[in-house]
């Protein structure tokens, strides 16, 4: 039986076709643990298997970083250059509105990363951020739940970024404008003084900045939230009630009243306490945190839910199917949430999917299932 939500995105889909985007080629040069090397795609379905250590996560990895310009899982650039070399370079060749795309993301030690679309490098990262739209399902999806906000905080943005590059420009302004007003709250109390008027340029700052950025983070949970519940349904037999819940300190007060009540603190801890870099989803089950009253079972299928909304969301804004990378996932998942993602490519809704595991035969038998092509790298 079909959703609300489902009917209504495709009859969306169907007004709008979606914009095709193939990953037709990856080369890798001191990458990680590969020297160098290359693979040729197929359009749908693309396995990696291989015992641990072969570098399966890393090609993955690999594809993330032509989409983001970094890594998922290793965001210091330097430690992504294979041991005793000097650089990296990886390259992605891809079909996009019937037109071939060539993207390049290279770093040398000592010297800046660039990314390149078609031998034209980007002045800002960010210009690049939504052009390959790509969602990552992977075991260290965890930390989502056992970290801290700022790991959720970021899982927020990232998927807002990918589909509105104003939003992640007025986040990096916040974010250099919060460290300025850090470093001037540590200088007054080193050199024992205070200048009423250069805080207040920073908290007007901060107040443009953290407004807008709220007003979108609030608009996307309000959007988000029933996509995120109709997934969670679909991969449950549960009858556990789930939720998502956005706070903010700005739920109460604006952030220019926040900043001005609240210097006296700040200045004794050297530290803006009040902003949107303080916000959190909070994760629930039956009414709970679900880091303590979840079972692991439930714990997996709250991740996977929360990104498979990742990607209807960016989808149905993009217009264009996001790649889908699943990590490790037969290793950590049970066989019926396996079978489960696996199917949902069975139809045109999904684009490119790309999977690693450890067992060629398990991963083969799922797939075939499918009624989709497929290739196998044996690593």
């Amino acid at each position: 039986m079909q959703s609300g939500y489902s009917s209504f995105s495709e009859n969306i889909l169907k007004r709008n076709p979606l914009i095709l985007m193939i990953l037709q080629k990856l080369s890798l040069l001191n990458y990680k643990n590969f020297e160098a090397e290359t693979f040729e795609f197929d359009p749908k379905i693309n396995c990696f298997v291989g015992n641990n250590g072969v570098g399966k996560t890393n090609v993955l990895d690999a594809i993330y970083h032509l989409s983001f310009g970094k890594s998922y899982f290793n965001p210091i650039t330097t430690q992504n250059i294979k041991h005793g070399e000097e650089f990296f370079v990886v390259e992605g060749f891809y079909e996009k509105r019937e037109a071939d795309e060539k993207i390049v993301v290279s770093a040398k030690k000592g010297q800046k990363k660039i990314i390149k679309r078609n031998g034209k490098a980007y002045e800002k990262f960010s210009e690049h951020i939504g052009f390959l739209p790509l969602v990552i399902i992977s075991p260290a999806d965890r930390d989502l739940i056992i970290e801290g906000s700022d790991t959720r905080r970021k899982f927020v943005d990232g998927v807002i970024s990918q589909r509105d590059s104003d939003y992640l420009n007025t986040l990096i302004k916040y974010n250099k404008v919060l460290a300025q007003r850090n470093s001037l709250l540590k200088y007054f109390v080193a050199n024992n003084t205070f200048s009423q008027d250069t805080i207040d340029i920073y908290n007007e700052q901060l107040h443009n900045f953290g407004t807008s950025i709220f007003g979108k983070r609030t608009a996307f949970l309000e959007e988000f939230l029933p996509i995120f519940l109709n997934r969670y349904k679909s991969i449950s037999s549960g009858e556990e009630s789930i939720n998502l819940v956005y706070e903010s300190q700005l739920q109460e007060n604006d952030l220019l009243t926040l900043l001005q009540k609240n210097i006296t603190k700040d200045k004794i801890t050297q530290y803006t306490n009040f902003g949107i870099h303080k916000d959190d989803l909070v994760f629930e089950i039956d009414g709970h945190p679900i880091k303590k009253f979840g079972s692991q079972g439930q714990q997996k299928s709250y991740l996977i839910a929360l990104k498979l909304a990742q990607f209807d969301f960016i989808k149905n804004h993009s217009k264009t199917n996001p790649i889908l990378l699943l990590d490790d996932i037969f290793d950590k998942l049970d066989e019926t949430r396996v079978t489960h993602l696996i199917s949902l490519v069975d139809n045109e809704n999904f684009g490119q999917l790309f999977i690693s595991d450890t067992h060629a035969e398990r991963t083969e038998e799922v797939i075939k299932k499918v009624h989709q092509t497929y290739k196998m790298f044996p690593l």
